[in-house]
């Protein structure tokens, strides 16, 4: 068992989604207390910067299935937390804002996901952090499908 363990660890995906499903599990309770779920929070955080999108874009963006982002959009929007507008009176594309209270929420939440991000790179000095970020950022831009 020890053997395939170290195996795993110096398989980079493996790495990345351990820490990735233990930050998320790390967030959710910090995000239950300030009423939104992490599919939200990721919502949230992407149109609070690159408002508005479609679903697409957005799908693309949170990293979530657009079925699994339709429902949660859909409890988003009777939360009043975002609005879906038809783009040029074409009703087949909608483009999706945040409201002032999904702005509040949004703004209430990312602190837990900051702090979480601190627990997260604790053993880091904040120069490793930097470098850390600029490599994920290389191969993130390298691997890409989309053009953001």
């Amino acid at each position: 068992m020890i053997e395939r363990a170290e195996v795993l660890e110096d398989f980079t995906p493996y790495l990345i989604n351990r820490i990735i499903a233990r930050y998320n599990k790390g967030v959710e309770s910090a995000l239950k207390a300030a009423g939104v779920s992490v599919a939200q929070m990721r919502a949230l955080a992407v149109l609070a910067e690159a408002e508005p999108c479609t679903i697409n874009e957005l799908s693309v963006l949170t990293v979530i299935k657009q079925s699994t982002l339709s429902r949660t959009l859909d409890n988003m929007e009777q939360a009043g937390l975002i609005r879906r507008e038809a783009r040029d009176s074409d009703n087949r594309y909608r483009r999706i804002s945040l409201t002032p209270a999904g702005y509040e929420a949004y703004k209430t939440a990312w602190p837990a996901m900051l702090a979480m991000q601190d627990t997260m790179l604790n053993a880091l000095d904040p120069t490793e952090r930097v470098t850390l970020n600029k490599l994920l950022v290389r191969v993130f831009y390298d691997i890409r499908h989309h053009e953001f």
